[in-house]
């Protein structure tokens, strides 16, 4: 089992910047790519960005590409998320997400095994 806890979350004006974080502890062996996905109030979680745990493959949402890296230390086992131009429409909250399987197949929610308790953000107007 992957425990993850994010952090870094909170309000900030559009056009700010916010950086999330999501550590990783427990069998991360395990891990071959994580993610972060959102999910607003009344609306279906959806995908954002995830990367493969060992090497440079990455994937971003058609609305955040651009604005949103993705990023790791295998060191400190953590995945990042530095959003950058945010939008009121980014206001959800964030989880970061752990697959064992490639990120090839698939990048729905149903295809990660292990989630974080997710961190509020909100972008005012």
């Amino acid at each position: 089992q992957v425990q993850l806890v994010e952090s870094g979350g909170g309000l900030v004006q559009a056009g700010g910047s916010l950086r999330l974080s999501c550590a990783a502890s427990g069998r991360t062996f395990s891990m071959n790519a994580m993610g972060w996905f959102r999910q607003a109030p009344g609306k279906e979680r959806e995908f954002v960005a995830a990367r493969s745990w060992s090497g440079g493959s990455t994937f971003y949402a058609t609305s955040v590409k651009g604005r949103f890296t993705i990023s790791r230390d295998n060191a400190k086992n953590t995945v990042y998320l530095q959003m950058n131009s945010l939008k009121p429409e980014d206001t959800a909250v964030y989880y970061c997400a752990a697959k064992t399987g490639g990120l090839r197949s698939g990048l729905g929610p149903a295809d990660f095994g292990s989630w974080g308790q997710g961190t509020q953000v909100t972008v005012s107007s």
